[in-house]
């Protein structure tokens, strides 16, 4: 069996849920297949991530030289797989095109690169760069679809929006979730938290929130708690990007509220471990890796009950309507004035996180990869299609 990688997520320098799901599964996949072979394809971009590959692993580098090249390696891979004679593709980052003769496998982390052109413009800023990019990877996921043998995705939730979104048999999608990373633990070392508040700027107590995932509803829902329970404390809020929603810079501004850009993993790591509660209504989630993030780390989490998020904290949140402040800061005021409630979701959090490995999903992937070449090639075409 061998089999060929699209790998070129972690030879950018990217972070986030696309990236943290290649940089897992794919060792893992490799360490629990012993009698596969496996062709990696990365760039030359960046430094490749991956250290110490076995034997049984060969890592192909396509030259990099700009944006044209990507452009050239998404539409072109396919030749050199061909030319590696591989029986199976696998594209983890929503999109690609295998060879003829070999069995495709696409990873589909949610629905967003295949909702229709003037819903995904809608939802995105209006730089001719953006739009740019995002009609591109409509053009190119709902393509590649077409083409495509079986879908993988993180989330039965995910698995049954992409089928009413995309016509593609429901039959040929298998959801395989996300885990926690290994570097997630709870950090109880007074020294390590208190040099961690030092240096970021924190005294007392706070919750935690992302900047980019609804914010409005976490400002609203600390304005409604009593004065009392908010005198001493404030919402830290991290972002990955520097412009989160007007709202947070309101929530600085009024003394309400801390913005970290960018913290570094241990930091996070840190900031999960010290706060009273992680605090995330996200309008939509395929997946929500920080729901895990958070319960790893012995954060209680409250959340909205949209998409995924059910699915994934299973009884370890307090769920509400993500534009419901009043249920959020009721879920809010309870673990805050309730030490047992918050010990309850902590030790709920840790049972429903252990639920998630790695290696559980890379075993379950290779069962994919497994049954899809013993099955004999039928049609891939999508409902509809003559």
């Amino acid at each position: 069996m061998r089999i060929g990688i699209d790998v070129r997520y972690l030879s950018h320098g990217l972070v986030g849920g696309v990236h943290t799901y290649v940089r897992h599964f794919v060792p893992n996949v490799i360490a629990l297949a012993s009698d596969a072979e496996f062709i990696l394809y990365a760039d030359t971009k960046r430094p490749f991530e991956l250290e110490r590959l076995p034997d049984r692993a060969t890592l192909r580098l396509l030259p990099w030289r700009g944006p044209l090249s990507s452009l050239q390696h998404d539409l072109f891979l396919h030749r050199l797989m061909a030319r590696d004679r591989i029986d199976l593709a696998h594209f983890p980052a929503n999109y690609g095109f295998g060879p003829a003769g070999a069995r495709t496998v696409i990873t589909l982390h949610d629905s967003i690169n295949v909702l229709p052109l003037r819903e995904i413009w809608r939802g995105h800023p209006k730089h001719p760069r953006t739009i740019a990019l995002m009609t591109y990877l409509h053009l190119l996921t709902t393509r590649a679809l077409h083409r495509a043998d079986l879908l993988l995705t993180v989330s039965e939730y995910a698995r049954q929006d992409i089928a009413a979104r995309t016509g593609f048999d429901a039959r040929r999608i298998v959801a395989i979730p996300h885990a926690p990373t290994p570097d997630l633990r709870r950090i109880a070392d007074p020294a390590v938290l208190d040099a961690v508040r030092q240096r970021l700027g924190i005294a007392g107590p706070f919750v935690l929130a992302d900047a980019l995932k609804n914010p409005t509803t976490v400002v609203r829902a600390w304005q409604l708690l009593p004065p009392a329970l908010r005198r001493d404390r404030r919402i830290v809020f991290f972002s990955r990007r520097p412009d989160p929603p007007a709202i947070v810079a309101e929530a600085v501004a009024a003394g309400l509220a801390r913005l970290l850009v960018r913290p570094a993993r241990d930091d996070l790591i840190a900031l999960y471990s010290m706060a009273e509660a992680f605090v995330f209504p996200s309008w939509i989630e395929g997946f929500g890796i920080p729901l895990l993030e958070a319960m790893t780390c012995g954060a209680p989490v409250i959340a909205s009950d949209r998409g995924a998020i059910p699915e994934v904290a299973g009884d370890a949140a307090l769920l509400a309507a993500a534009d419901d402040a009043d249920g959020i800061a009721r879920h809010l005021a309870a673990v805050l004035t309730n030490p047992e409630l918050a010990a309850y979701l902590r030790l709920r959090g840790f049972a429903r996180a252990a639920q998630f490995s790695w290696e559980r999903t890379a075993r379950q992937i290779l069962e994919v990869y497994q049954r899809l070449l013993d099955k004999p090639a039928g049609c891939n075409r999508l409902k509809g299609e003559q």
